[in-house]
């Protein structure tokens, strides 16, 4: 247990770190597509992304305070083995996602099957050292992975563009966070960061896709604010 809970805190910071060892990724490239997705609808706007300033930080105190005070709690190891695997994966996704569009989006849906996974075993106990920061780092991937799916799919040009995939899988996503929340206690972090990037998506855009996503911000702020009163 305390193997794991101190490679645990190792991947935090390696995760936390590795954008400044890489070249910035600010989206996909013009030449990565045959079609260029060159700010897709679906993609939030630009200041939603400093929400990782604060996943990252909150993320290392986490695996820090577990490796020194909850290193062999069962309830805190149920949760490193899938947080090692997103976070390993982490730590080289930015690099993957400047080299091939389709592998960042098979890994960004790997960090967020096991983040989810992470986020589901964590205790009630220890919130804000471990629920909260699993649910904000989880809720912002459940945007981010149809984001890039949104990418890849309209940049090959797969049944639609890419306004048509952000009516699609903005919905998607609602579904997923939905379907989050009413399954787990005190989720609000995780609906707040999925909300977070829903209204980031209606301030660059105007007509459906804006209603969509305003819809979706309005529906999963109350659920995040009903998971925080279960």
């Amino acid at each position: 247990m305390r193997a794991a809970a101190w490679l645990t805190f190792l991947l935090s910071v390696t995760f936390a770190i590795s954008p400044l060892f890489t070249d910035p990724f600010t989206g996909f490239r013009a030449d990565q597509l045959p079609i260029p997705q060159v700010n897709p609808p679906i993609q939030p706007a630009g200041y939603a992304f400093a929400i990782w300033g604060v996943i990252y930080i909150w993320l290392i105190a986490s695996c820090g305070f577990g490796a020194i005070r909850r290193a062999e709690n069962p309830a805190w190891h149920a949760t490193r083995p899938w947080l090692i695997v997103s976070l390993g994966i982490g730590t080289f996704w930015i690099a993957i996602a400047n080299a091939s569009v389709l592998w960042a989006t098979v890994t960004i849906w790997l960090m967020l099957a096991s983040a989810l996974l992470a986020f589901v075993k964590s205790p009630v106990q220890d919130r804000l050292w471990l629920r909260a920061p699993l649910g904000l780092y989880a809720g912002w991937l459940s945007a981010a992975s149809f984001v890039s799916l949104a990418a890849l799919m309209a940049g090959n040009d797969l049944i639609t563009d890419g306004y048509g995939w952000a009516l699609i899988l903005i919905p998607a996503a609602l579904a997923l966070a939905c379907t989050v929340q009413v399954t787990q206690h005190r989720a609000f972090e995780y609906g707040f960061a999925v909300s977070w990037a829903f209204v980031a998506i209606v301030v660059v855009n105007q007509g459906l896709v804006a209603v969509f996503a305003g819809i979706a911000a309005g529906v999963t702020i109350l659920a995040a604010l009903r998971s925080a009163r279960a």
